[in-house]
């Protein structure tokens, strides 16, 4: 079997190649641009991904695509049209590869999307699951959910089969962005005022999130089906700094301030969505793909943050 991997060189992308060839598959690795080479990967630059983009060496004699290249969410993103520049590269380009896929004789098409085509926050005790009604918020959660309906519309009019898997915050080595932060706080020893934090939320190890997907590859039963992503246990943000300092070998220095004065301080300068992400719940009900697949996470956090810590103190 060879596998079509798209944003191979990416996080998720570049973890998803070992592990695949670990395991004896063909692995063809689709660049958006000439860039350190994977080992052992039949590599190729596709250019810019969207309507337009010509896939059919990468597609020659390819079973399965696992797509997660995308225009990824942007905090604050400076371009005039936010939608338009998702659709073009997540629902135009994502169905414009799926359709070629289709004319290759792709068997199944894995779409890596996002948790949030659900949406933002949950209330506590009333994770998302797989069969919820979508309520994506912003611009990146729209483009998401656009490219899952077209690809199962392709999907019945053609029989390719589609596989749908929902990651929330992925975290393992080599993470970047606001994990990344947090590492590095932790281990400078800052104060932080998030002591008394009782929210929970799902996140995914970069190992188990692999894992699922490399199920997915030839799971009969993942055909046509939506799978949400998550490690099995939630965290409150004031557990997760405290277990992720005992990763790293470091004290927590955490302050126990009420979460009603964070969020009136976030008012006050305007850092409303950073309190949201600190102090909001989001959880992540993976029911399905447990009970459909028989999958279960093969890390737990722990394990998972001591391998992250381990990764970010050998990269200093």
């Amino acid at each position: 079997m060879k596998i079509l991997i798209t944003g191979a060189n990416g996080f998720i992308g570049t973890a998803l190649c070992a592990e695949l060839l670990r395991q004896g598959y063909a692995v063809r690795a689709a660049l958006r641009s000439a860039g350190p080479p994977i080992d052992t990967v039949d590599a190729l630059v596709v250019g810019a991904i969207n309507g337009e983009t010509d896939w059919s060496d990468a597609l020659r004699g390819i079973d399965v695509v696992v797509h997660l290249a995308a225009r990824v969410h942007v905090m604050q993103d400076a371009v005039a049209d936010a939608l338009a520049a998702y659709r073009d590269v997540n629902v135009d380009g994502t169905l414009n590869l799926a359709g070629q896929a289709v004319q290759a004789q792709v068997r199944r098409f894995i779409f890596i999307s996002s948790i949030k085509v659900n949406g933002e926050t949950t209330l506590l005790g009333q994770p998302y699951t797989a069969e919820g009604a979508p309520a994506p918020v912003d611009a990146y959660g729209i483009s998401k959910r656009e490219a899952e309906d077209g690809l199962r519309q392709l999907a019945d009019a053609t029989g390719m089969e589609v596989v749908v898997i929902r990651p929330p915050l992925v975290y393992g080595p080599g993470v970047k962005a606001n994990f990344h932060s947090m590492m590095r706080w932790l281990d400078k020893g800052v104060p932080l005022p998030l002591g008394a934090i009782h929210n929970r939320r799902t996140l995914v190890a970069l190992d188990n999130l692999v894992d699922l997907i490399v199920t997915c590859i030839d799971h009969p039963a993942a055909a046509n089906q939506t799978f949400l992503a998550g490690d099995g246990e939630d965290l409150s943000t004031t557990d997760l700094l405290q277990r992720m300092a005992a990763a790293l070998g470091k004290k927590a220095r955490l302050i126990p301030v009420p979460m009603r004065l964070l969020a009136i301080a976030a008012r006050l300068f305007g850092r409303q969505a950073m309190a949201q992400r600190l102090c909001g719940s989001l959880q992540v009900d993976s029911a399905k793909a447990r009970n459909l697949l028989g999958w279960m996470p093969p890390v737990s956090v722990d394990e998972a943050l001591r391998r992250t810590a381990r990764y970010y103190r050998e990269s200093r």
